[in-house]
């Protein structure tokens, strides 16, 4: 951003970018006029999941998590009606290669903003799909409790990756902030 002249950006991040975003406006908060934080928490899971996930990729590989991110990521009817998609999106994550999978598992394990989100200054939006398993809604609710007058919103019909099953929903809270600043 500073090698682009960028500055007062709105910031958006899902799920790990979420955390990313929180990291850039900590240390820089000179360059962000708000956040739009989707699907993603101050602080998303615990030490001993993220080691076990990491266990379980190192000894299986990424197929052995495929299932169960594949489940918490996107909703029922994804599943049942967009076969296509999801196939995709499997593709996608099991040719991730490994140890790029392991070094965000222990960046998202590692990363906590709980104490520093009171201390979040611009106007904030936290987003979730009402199916989300990773990031489940009363996560990010409680994410945006944390942050003085941030907004929450629901996505219905969505998991992990509204952007993926609700993509009208995200634009329309995107237009939103962009036109309330």
């Amino acid at each position: 951003m500073d090698h682009l002249k960028i500055s007062e950006a709105v910031l958006v991040g899902l799920s790990v970018g979420g955390l990313i975003v929180q990291g850039v406006y900590h240390k820089r908060p000179d360059l962000v006029q708000g956040l739009i934080l989707c699907d993603t928490a101050a602080k998303i899971g615990n030490e001993q999941m993220w080691n076990d996930r990491i266990a379980i990729a190192r000894e299986g590989g990424l197929e052995a998590l495929l299932e169960g991110n594949m489940q918490r990521w996107f909703s029922t009817n994804f599943h049942k009606n967009r076969q296509v998609d999801l196939r995709g999106y499997e593709a996608m994550f099991t040719r991730t290669p490994l140890e790029g999978y392991i070094g965000t598992g222990m960046a998202i394990r590692d990363a906590d903003f709980r104490d520093q989100a009171p201390n979040i200054a611009v106007p904030t939006v936290c987003v979730v799909g009402d199916q989300d398993g990773a990031t489940p809604p009363d996560l990010v609710r409680g994410t945006a409790d944390m942050i003085p007058g941030a907004k929450f919103e629901l996505v219905k019909d969505a998991g992990h990756i509204p952007c993926a099953e609700q993509p009208a929903a995200i634009i329309k809270i995107i237009r939103d902030v962009m036109a309330g600043l």
